[in-house]
């Protein structure tokens, strides 16, 4: 099951709140697929339109950490949730997604991988060199698994 806080519309008038869309998604590649799409279609509604840099950057970053929750955080049943925050000032965008597995923790530094033609393993690394901050907790509401949190400055 899939729900939006708050609903897609367009203004055109810059916010003089905090731009918010939260969401929950299946684990599945489906899921993260999805939060990818909505994520720049949230973006460019929010005035950084299709295939500018902040809105692709966003999104790569989504589509890692979305995929993570999938393959490396997902828990049969249970939906993965990506958060966005867009600050008053338009200066920051945070990303959160939540899974709801808490073994299987990623690394504090992630770092490229030691051989230049592996397949996998770069996905936190690339999320790290794109945001000025990363970090994992646990999940703020007490539930079972953690948060991924990115932080874009833009």
């Amino acid at each position: 099951m899939t729900t939006e806080t708050p609903p897609f519309e367009r203004t055109g008038q810059p916010s003089a709140h905090a731009e918010e869309f939260s969401m929950c998604f299946t684990s599945t590649p489906r899921g993260a697929r999805l939060a990818r799409r909505l994520t720049s279609h949230r973006l460019d509604a929010w005035g950084f339109p299709y295939e500018s840099e902040v809105n692709d950057t966003a999104t790569l970053v989504v589509a890692e950490l979305a995929a993570n929750a999938v393959t490396h955080g997902r828990v049969p049943g249970r939906d993965f949730r990506l958060s966005l925050t867009l600050t008053a000032v338009r200066d920051l965008l945070r990303v959160e997604v939540v899974d709801t597995r808490d073994d299987r923790l990623p690394p504090a530094r992630p770092h490229a991988p030691e051989d230049p033609e592996a397949e996998t393993g770069r996905g936190l690394w690339l999320v790290a060199c794109l945001t000025s901050r990363m970090e994992v907790g646990p999940r703020g509401d007490g539930g079972p698994g953690k948060t991924v949190r990115a932080e874009i400055d833009l």
